[in-house]
């Protein structure tokens, strides 16, 4: 019973299609980032990058990236890496999301308060200062999702004026 069980979920497209698609991301990563794979578990991977101390990913929506960095103003090439990250996730300008990424640590740094932002199909949230949670470590976390763009229904308010 629990072997139909397993065929029936795998038919339907249940826990194996998940994989596939988390195998394909982490590879995804891999490739863009240069990071090494650490461990994989379940709908999640861990990643070892020369220029962070955390990389993780989680593949289960909203899937996202999280970038940790023991130092309080990391060096340029932790913004790249967010970049680069950010461009394997979700397709954005990896340039544009390290600028981004630059200006909202800076104004972290500046009000103690996370700061967000958005680059093309990418969302950014970093922050700054101690932590309490499982990044205790790290000073300064960047937090990479995906934007979905808003679609609009077919023919709806189609030639009426706006207001």
């Amino acid at each position: 019973m629990a072997l139909a069980a397993g065929f029936i979920a795998t038919m339907a497209g249940g826990p194996t299609q998940a994989a596939d698609a988390c195998d394909v991301l982490t590879a995804r990563v891999i490739r863009t980032t240069g990071a090494s794979l650490a461990g994989r578990a379940g709908t999640g991977a861990v990643f070892r990058a020369a220029d962070a101390e955390r990389m993780s990913l989680a593949c289960r929506a909203p899937r996202r990236i999280v970038l940790g960095s023991l130092a309080r103003e990391p060096d340029r090439r932790f913004f790249a890496l967010i970049g680069a990250a950010a461009h394997a996730l979700t397709g954005a300008r990896a340039e544009e999301v390290e600028g981004l990424a630059l200006n909202l640590h800076q104004d972290s740094l500046l009000t103690g308060m996370p700061r967000e932002g958005i680059a093309g199909r990418a969302a950014l949230r970093c922050e700054t200062g101690p932590r309490a949670d499982g990044l205790a470590g790290s000073l300064t976390v960047c937090l990479v999702t995906s934007v979905e763009p808003l679609r609009r229904r077919a023919g709806l308010f189609v030639n009426r004026p706006a207001g």
